[in-house]
């Protein structure tokens, strides 16, 4: 049953931690993960030396002047130049622009019959979505994001003579680019990405197939991993190929992705491969392609899957940091965490996108929950120890204890020098067989109460009471200063006590009792005695007996010292010989000594 409590709480606080992380990872936790997986997949290697980026940059601006003013002659020139004659040409030419509008019309034609002539070129088109509720299979309205508004397309004569591909960018909310979207069903037609177009014309010119990663979600959308920073790839002004400085030789088979690279043109994001950095839209489809030809894509894990192994982990995890010590657990949390990342690593690897921290967040979590348990239950032990102590021992040694971090309540004892002191009421059976139960029980009561204060007041423990007697020890469990003297002085002032007693209870009862009190010193074995569902503290041995037997041999109202305790007080008492007494169960004789006077300072 215990076990099964201990399954259940495990299984109901990992579940509680998985649903309020997995919440705030949809959230500002999911951008941390993100960020962190970036940081540890994605990696600069670019591999595929056959994508080159015709770049309109600042210098082709300079001397052409802005893109919006070109004569449709220029990008005309760039595809004659390319292709050039017989088979120096490249594989596949990609325009991420968008030629939509017609301005020219003998230019236009004349730039739509030169790509139609190559027959290797794709411009770019572009969809602009729009939030729309849609009927579901089920019946059901649900909100479709990616629904297709309307779509802007390159104008008529170049459309027929090229291949089209989408350029829309996806970023993520974070405002990082880390996937793409391979194609997209519309109007019963299936239109590619442009990198997925580019990708797919380049490996039919190679005699291959060109095999699409697994998608998800509406838009059909992958993860992909860059190969390059900014810069990564081989980039040459457009300008240059114009005039001829750059031989058009040196893209023959390749792809050509040709593409705005000047801040002004606006077309740049941020890439996962860099944070804080910014990567034009050409190189991010330059790097999507290369993800595509290496296979170098990834689908996010199932989180049903993912969370349900998460939850199993975690209830294990809680089971054994319940079990084992906390630096055991501290190095267990280590240890889970490594192996969390290179499961990642691998996963990432294989294609797949797993959280990167929430699983780890998870553990610390139920690690620092097990922490704060643990602290409690050290706080609530440490209370119990000192109610059980308040019963025995004075505030001040109350207080040591609850400020003494090593101090233990644990079975077994130690070795000590203590003093002991014995007290018992004298005529305390005769006097209680002519009362009433409960006036014996108040004239108890009052007798006791005199002894432990008087025990408490300085600094005794209180060991246990035995019927009418009482015995203390000093020195234990704790060191206490001057405690032989403290045991006698205990002794002086429950005599001093009892007169007041004596006096109140003879005008109630017409009866008066006193006490006998004996003090030994020595040493003896302390601590915990019993089992573990019943212990005492107390002190066993000679020293113990003695001092009981000096309690037994006392007069009424006398107070007898162990020849021991004289040597250690003699000079603040004044006593009276009494010699040596035979007491029981030893061999030899004890030389004792009746305390007259106790001189406190």
């Amino acid at each position: 049953m215990k076990y099964l409590s201990k399954m259940k709480t495990a299984a109901v606080t990992a579940a509680v931690i998985l649903a309020s992380l997995a919440l705030l990872y949809f959230g500002t936790a999911g951008f941390l993960d993100m960020g962190i997986s970036d940081r540890l997949n994605q990696r600069e290697s670019v591999t595929n030396k056959k994508i080159y980026i015709i770049g309109i940059d600042d210098k082709t601006l300079e001397k052409y002047g802005p893109v919006n003013t070109w004569s449709r002659e220029i990008p005309a020139r760039l595809v004659s130049l390319l292709n050039g004659t017989g088979k120096v040409r490249p594989a596949v030419i990609g325009f991420d622009v968008i030629y939509s509008e017609e301005a020219d019309k003998e230019a236009d034609d004349y730039f739509a019959g030169v790509c139609g002539e190559a027959g290797n070129v794709v411009t770019a088109m572009s969809f602009s979505f729009k939030e729309q509720p849609e009927t579901g299979a089920d019946g059901k309205i649900v909100y479709n994001p990616y629904h297709v508004d309307y779509v802007i397309e390159p104008y008529d004569s170049l459309k027929s003579q090229v291949m089209l591909g989408f350029a829309n960018t996806f970023v993520d909310t974070d405002g990082y680019v880390r996937q793409a979207m391979a194609y997209l069903d519309h109007e019963g037609v299936r239109e590619y990405s442009l990198s997925s177009q580019v990708y797919k014309i380049y490996q039919e010119s190679r005699g291959e197939e060109a095999v699409f990663p697994a998608v998800y979600g509406r838009n059909n959308r992958f993860y992909f991993t860059y190969s390059a920073k900014a810069g990564g790839y081989s980039v040459v002004s457009m300008a240059d190929v114009l005039d001829g400085t750059v031989d058009p030789a040196i893209f023959q088979d390749a792809v050509v992705l040709v593409g705005a690279y000047a801040v002004g043109m606006q077309d740049a994001y941020m890439p996962a491969i860099a944070h804080n950095s910014q990567m034009y839209g050409v190189e991010i489809h330059a790097n999507i392609i290369e993800a595509l030809l290496e296979g170098k894509t990834q689908l996010p894990i199932s989180p049903f899957a993912y969370a349900l192994a998460a939850a199993l982990l975690c209830g294990v995890f809680y089971i054994c940091s319940e079990k084992i010590r906390m630096l055991y657990s501290t190095i267990l949390l280590a240890v889970l965490i490594v192996l969390n990342l290179i499961f990642v690593k691998i996963m990432y690897g294989n294609g797949w996108i797993v959280p990167t921290i929430l699983w780890p967040v998870c553990l610390i979590v139920i690690y620092l929950v097990q922490m704060v348990r643990r602290y409690l239950a050290e706080i609530m032990r440490r209370r119990r120890v000192i109610n059980v102590f308040k019963q025995y021992v004075a505030p001040q040694v109350v207080d040591k204890i609850s400020k003494d971090r090593d101090f233990e309540l644990v079975i077994g004892g130690e070795n000590r020098h203590i003093a002991v002191l014995f007290v018992d009421i004298r005529g305390f059976t005769t006097m209680s067989e002519s009362l009433k139960p409960e006036e014996v029980v108040e004239i108890l009561n009052e007798y006791l109460g005199l002894t432990t204060q008087a025990i408490f007041d300085n600094g005794g423990t209180l060991d246990k009471f035995v019927g009418d007697a009482t015995m203390a020890v000093f020195n234990a469990p704790f060191d206490l200063d001057d405690y032989i003297f403290r045991a006698v002085a205990t002794a002086w002032d429950m005599q001093a006590g009892a007169e007041a007693i004596v006096e109140k209870f003879r005008q109630r009862y017409g009866k008066s009792v006193s006490f006998g009190i004996g003090v030994n010193c020595g040493n003896a074995v302390v601590g915990n005695i019993g089992c573990d569902f019943r212990m005492d503290y107390t002190a066993i041995g000679d020293t113990v007996n003695t001092a009981a037997r000096l309690e037994s041999n006392a007069r009424p109202g006398q107070i007898l010292i162990s020849s021991e305790v004289y040597e250690a007080v003699k000079d603040r008492v004044t006593v009276t010989p009494i010699g040596e007494i035979p007491l029981k169960g030893k061999s030899k004789g004890v030389f004792v000594y009746q305390v007259d006077e106790v001189k406190k300072a």
